[in-house]
């Protein structure tokens, strides 16, 4: 696994890729229901995801050093299920172009500085986590790569218990259980690199 490599555009590209790949035959389905144990539907998931690939992909784009951009990414709430996974790619590839164009010694603000490698890791997490409660509402077997999991829990969650990546990944956000480990109560992940 390329868990030593810093994250990147490629790995935002691999997970809107499964996520568009999962959920694209599944349009037709009634995406008002909720999204796992979220209380967002499958639809109001979809446009977070879209949101905040987007929201990430204006941080890195300016370099904002101490708070978010003064913008709200919001979905048209008449947008159909395909129409929204047209916005997640749309939103994963601007996120992608911004990171394969910043320096990495650029820090940009989420917490407090944060790399471009800590937002390539939030893109995929955010993509992946929720694609995941969305197949829960959906009806669907799916959990998130090993891979994209080892490499998340290996940016974001420094200090993870071992295990297989995608239970692991799954049990750290309060997704699923883990032998020998009691539930998180709270969960929040280390973007922001130390000053």
């Amino acid at each position: 696994m390329l868990t030593d490599t810093p994250m990147n555009a490629r790995d935002v590209d691999r997970a809107v890729r499964e996520t568009v790949g999962l959920l694209t035959p599944h349009t037709g389905a009634d995406w008002t229901v909720p999204a796992g144990g979220l209380t967002w539907s499958c639809r109001e998931t979809a446009a977070h995801i879209a949101h905040d690939l987007l929201a990430y992909a204006g941080q890195v784009a300016t370099g904002a050093p101490d708070g978010y951009l003064p913008v709200d990414y919001q979905a048209q709430p008449t947008a159909r299920p395909d129409q929204l996974l047209q916005l997640i790619s749309a939103a994963g590839r601007l996120l992608s172009t911004a990171l394969d164009a910043a320096d990495p010694n650029l820090r940009a603000w989420h917490w407090g500085p944060t790399d471009p490698s800590g937002f390539a890791a939030m893109g995929t997490a955010e993509t992946l986590l929720h694609t995941h409660d969305i197949a829960q509402g959906l009806g669907l077997d799916w959990r998130p790569p090993t891979e994209a999991s080892a490499r998340v829990l290996a940016r974001l969650f420094p200090g993870s218990p071992a295990g297989e990546p995608s239970e692991v990944l799954l049990w750290q956000t309060g997704r699923g259980d883990l032998p020998g480990h009691q539930p998180p109560t709270s969960w929040v992940w280390k973007a922001a690199l130390p000053q």
